[in-house]
């Protein structure tokens, strides 16, 4: 774990993966006293923050506690259906029951309000980003990117492998908690 310095009062703090900045996340929230504490890929951020000594008590092979399931609701319909068959040795039918299957964990959000990086598809499933990305993708697209799932919140350029599309609203100011799929969020895609 390294701590870097980010203005007056924030810290950047490298660790090894998405799901061990997931877990010091989730672990200093209570402890630790910052204005902010944002998860990213390999890095969690704390701005405001005013005591640093609490970090030492964390331990880097902590698993974030389980968060709340969220079942999102999804028409597999996708324009890179054929294609993720075709990685995953599979049809259509198969990519469905895969994909279905599997209970993401949202890491951490970045790219738009509401957008997660979710993790859990198994490494052999790992599908290649698009060559060139999309100009639009519509709000409420499911994808792939590697081993990343993710639910695009808004309309916007993309170069994910699309499955389907839901109607869930990924971010909306008006709720308590805008984000949908918060990091630690448990999340599980239906077939409708």
């Amino acid at each position: 774990m390294q701590l870097r310095p980010v203005g007056p009062r924030a810290v950047l703090v490298e660790v090894e993966d998405a799901a061990a900045a997931l877990a010091l996340a989730t672990w200093a929230r209570p402890r630790v006293h910052a204005d902010e504490i944002v998860p990213a890929a390999t890095t969690v951020l704390f701005d405001g923050v005013t005591d640093l000594a609490a970090l030492a008590d964390w331990s880097p092979g902590a698993d974030a506690p389980a968060g709340e399931l969220v079942e999102v609701p999804v028409v597999y319909d996708g324009p890179d259906l054929d294609f993720v068959a075709e990685q995953w040795g599979t049809d259509v039918a198969g990519v469905v029951e895969r994909h279905t299957a599997v209970e993401y964990v949202a890491e951490f959000c970045g790219f738009a309000p509401g957008f997660s990086y979710l993790a859990g598809l198994p490494g052999d499933l790992a599908v290649p980003r698009l060559e060139s990305p999309r100009p639009a993708v519509p709000p409420g697209s499911v994808g792939l990117a590697g081993t990343w799932c993710g639910v695009y919140p808004t309309a916007s350029p993309g170069g994910w492998r699309l499955l389907g599309r839901t109607d869930a609203v990924l971010w909306d100011q008006a709720r308590a908690e805008p984000a949908l799929l918060p990091p630690g969020t448990r999340v599980r895609f239906v077939a409708r």
